[in-house]
């Protein structure tokens, strides 16, 4: 039998880092929180990132087949909290937000830690999250720092 609230506690301790994944179609971007994302492969290098179905971000990554990844640096929630919110409901999240267009098209974000750019080379569809498979082909880093993690910043997502 399944426990609920032991599930959604244990599954919320898993530790997960805090990016913005950049998705572009045609002449649109956006960028929106990513949570569930690791490295799957070293040759070639591959990076997993799952994507709620129901976003419109998620068409744009399906559409276009690239995403970006910029790494937020710990001490960057304020940041983080700008691309938790649906684009329909804030309008352009990179109003106030120095950015660039990437190898791929989509937006990496100048002042976080740096970024990877990839290519998606599989996905699985399968209950309300789609796991893309990305090959990184482009990287760049903006400086050092630590990584911004979920824990640290009070929020949840999973469980």
């Amino acid at each position: 039998m399944l426990d609920e609230q032991a599930k959604k506690t244990l599954l919320r301790h898993i530790p997960h880092g805090l990016y913005v994944c950049g998705v572009q179609d045609g002449d649109q971007v956006n960028g929106f929180i990513a949570s569930w994302v690791m490295q799957a492969s070293f040759k070639p290098p591959l990076v997993v990132n799952c994507v709620n179905t129901g976003s419109g971000s998620h068409a744009m990554l399906q559409n276009s087949g690239v995403f970006s990844l910029s790494f937020l640096e710990a001490g960057q929630k304020d940041m983080a909290a700008k691309f938790f919110k649906p684009q329909s409901r804030v309008g352009n999240k990179f109003e106030d937000v120095e950015f660039y267009l990437g190898a791929t098209g989509c937006p990496i974000i100048t002042d976080t830690l740096g970024y990877v750019e990839c290519q998606v080379v599989g996905s699985v569809a399968h209950g309300d999250h789609t796991v893309f498979v990305g090959e990184v082909i482009a990287a760049g880093i903006h400086r050092e720092g630590k990584p911004l993690l979920l824990e640290s910043t009070g929020w949840n997502y999973g469980g």
